[in-house]
């Protein structure tokens, strides 16, 4: 059914209560009302607001709008704060009223970034991409802010309860059953997909860069966040490697081609996603026991990967395999894994996870293995090495080998794939021995 807007008579978005045209009209009869005090700023709040969908909206937000803030965690590149707004975000246009219908008080982010370059480019390019993705697989841009005593420019963000994934999984290794663990892997593999699809990629993927939405140990709603490093792909082309060895990120999530100076592209999102898979499935942290030097960095282009336990759903280990493969061009895409974790997510919930799918007899012996109360859990205790550091950071390797595989990966990753094989084509019982799986 098409909608008409009763102001100026043409097709808008009734259920969001959108008419873009008239919407854009006054922002634009407010521009002289504000300003950030920054030019750029003002031009880019500006452009974004003359072609704003109701998710797609950003403001200036004045300072004192807010209320108890504080600081909650920093990064390598940032400090968040939380804090209470006043207004909250703009929801609708009161026609009657003839003003913004605003959520009302709400609970928010502000990234301050430390050590900016340039206000004008590394600022805004976060801006950009974070509002390009908002409300497609990123957390929601609200606007800009400003603190008046420090002068530090903030982003004001959708703030979430829950912290991010590695804080979550070091508190509830005993919480997490295989049915989160498997919605995880498939929530993330389809948000990355969406990114992917605006011709964005991440840079900086990593638990730490994505949000639980609630504190509840069970809750599956997540969430990517920080498009700090990120870059259009576009921008990758034009400007390929102009750092040299010079990258930024967590040294176990980044891809052996990155390492050795090559251009940042989708396949090196898959190769992050492929360490974050690992630590949900065994709540470990990839390289914990190690200094992150570059001695690790050489061996990681070697080759070394962490091990895989045996008691981990072939299928899982099969997909984590082929995304760290040092071969660019073997690793599956976000769209590929997004079918094949959603295929395996309904295999296991078919029949309220009473079934003879191969995912959920590769799960219930995982559950089986890791209820024995003989086994024993490295997760519950394990140590990380004080030299082990997950947060972003400037990496400068020189002199590193070009990437390849360790000599029995592509073995070991054939067999794994033959198991595939045989159990999708419904191979003979004869043929395919489950209990090797």
């Amino acid at each position: 059914m098409t909608y008409i807007c009763p102001e100026c008579n043409q097709e808008y978005d009734q259920y969001r209560q959108w008419c873009k045209p008239c919407n854009s009209t006054r922002f634009k009869n407010n521009f002289d009302k504000w300003t950030s005090g920054n030019s750029a700023i003002d031009k880019f709040i500006q452009e974004a607001q003359l072609s704003a969908n109701i998710w797609k909206v950003i403001e200036w937000i004045p300072y004192d709008k807010f209320r108890e803030v504080k600081q909650i965690a920093k990064g390598g590149y940032g400090t968040i704060y939380y804090a209470k707004w006043d207004d909250g975000y703009i929801d609708s246009w009161d026609i009657k009223n003839q003003r913004w219908k605003r959520f009302g008080r709400y609970q928010v982010a502000l990234k301050k970034f430390d050590s900016v370059v340039d206000i004008n480019e590394d600022f805004l390019h976060e801006m950009g991409i974070h509002l390009k993705a908002n409300r497609i697989a990123s957390t929601t841009l609200f606007g800009i802010t400003q603190n008046p005593e420090t002068q530090d420019y903030m982003m004001v963000l959708q703030y979430f309860k829950g912290g991010n994934l590695r804080e979550y999984l070091n508190n509830n290794f005993n919480d997490i059953d295989w049915d989160f663990k498997l919605s995880y892997l498939s929530k993330l593999a389809e948000e990355l997909s969406e990114i992917h699809k605006l011709n964005i990629v991440h840079r900086d993927f990593h638990p730490g860069n994505i949000l639980k939405y609630s504190l509840q140990p069970n809750s599956n709603s997540i969430c990517i966040s920080d498009f700090g490093l990120s870059k259009l792909i576009s921008e990758n082309k034009k400007n390929p490697n102009s750092q040299n060895n010079i990258v930024t990120g967590v040294l176990p999530y980044i891809a052996p081609e990155v390492l050795i100076g090559r251009e940042y592209t989708k396949a090196a999102d898959v190769y992050s996603f492929a360490f974050i898979a690992y630590e949900i499935v065994t709540l470990l942290p990839p390289y914990h026991d190690v200094s992150h030097d570059k001695d690790l960095a050489f061996k990681i282009c070697n080759g070394l990967r962490p091990k895989i336990p045996f008691h981990i759903p072939k299928l899982i280990t099969r997909i984590i395999m082929r995304c760290w493969d040092a071969r660019m061009s073997h690793r599956p895409t976000f769209d590929e894994l997004d079918k094949e974790l959603d295929n395996y997510l309904g295999d296991y919930y078919e029949k309220n996870y009473k079934n003879s799918n191969e995912i959920t007899i590769q799960i219930k012996e995982a559950e089986k293995f890791s209820n024995n109360k003989t086994a024993t859990t490295p997760a519950a205790n394990y140590k990380t090495h004080p030299q082990a550091i997950y947060s972003s950071r400037l990496l400068n390797f020189s002199n590193l080998p070009g990437p390849k595989n360790e000599v029995n990966f592509e073995k070991e990753l054939e067999e794994l794939s033959e198991s595939f094989y045989q159990i999708n084509t419904g191979g003979d019982d004869d043929d395919l021995d489950i209990s090797n799986l």
